[in-house]
């Protein structure tokens, strides 16, 4: 079975899409930005050894949205918390899945590469990032994942890591790359 990338992103609307850039920059300005990355970063992900999927939201403005590129299949995020949204789209999948966020200039394929070969030894791998986060979420099986698998994760913490490992409750985690997200002016390139 071939694997999933999931791409979890939001139509890059002002003041509903990197608001705290957009605190720094102005909201067009940053919902601009945002577009403009996630075009980059589908161009530099997409590869014949997964299939790239778009968890959109709001969903019912997602699914038939043409700022993204049209053959990508689309799943509504649905509802709930980050991790809820995460665990969902991780259980439609299936199979080996990882989840990113479309908001991490330095994401290829090579560093996704890196995740998918380490599920092969693992059964889930993150992508930590410098404040305590993580751009990227994978499991060997998503269709084994309890619906509550990332309950009491503290989200948008330097507790997200840890509570994500320590929720998921699996022994083999491989971590791979530590990669920033775009959150303000000084984070970006």
């Amino acid at each position: 079975m071939t694997p999933t990338l999931v791409v979890m992103l939001k139509i890059p609307r002002p003041g509903r899409v990197k608001t705290r850039l957009g605190r720094d920059i102005g909201m067009v300005a940053a919902a601009w930005w945002f577009r403009h990355q996630v075009r980059r970063l589908l161009r530099r992900i997409e590869d014949p050894r997964w299939r790239v999927v778009l968890a959109v939201t709001p969903d019912q403005d997602g699914m038939k949205s043409r700022i993204w590129p049209a053959h990508l299949p689309r799943w509504p995020q649905g509802p709930g918390n980050l991790g809820d949204r995460m665990i969902r789209m991780m259980r439609q999948a299936g199979g080996a899945v990882c989840v990113i966020g479309a908001d991490i200039p330095e994401v290829d394929r090579i560093r996704v590469a890196r995740a998918f070969a380490a599920l092969g030894n693992h059964d889930a791998v993150f992508g930590p990032a410098p404040d305590g986060g993580y751009w990227l979420i994978g499991v060997k099986s998503g269709s084994k994942l309890a619906c509550s698998a990332l309950d009491g994760v503290r989200w948008s913490t330097e507790h997200a890591l840890a509570d994500s490992r320590t929720a998921l409750g699996y022994r083999r985690i491989a971590l791979v790359d530590t990669l920033a997200d775009i959150d303000t002016v000084d984070d970006l390139p």
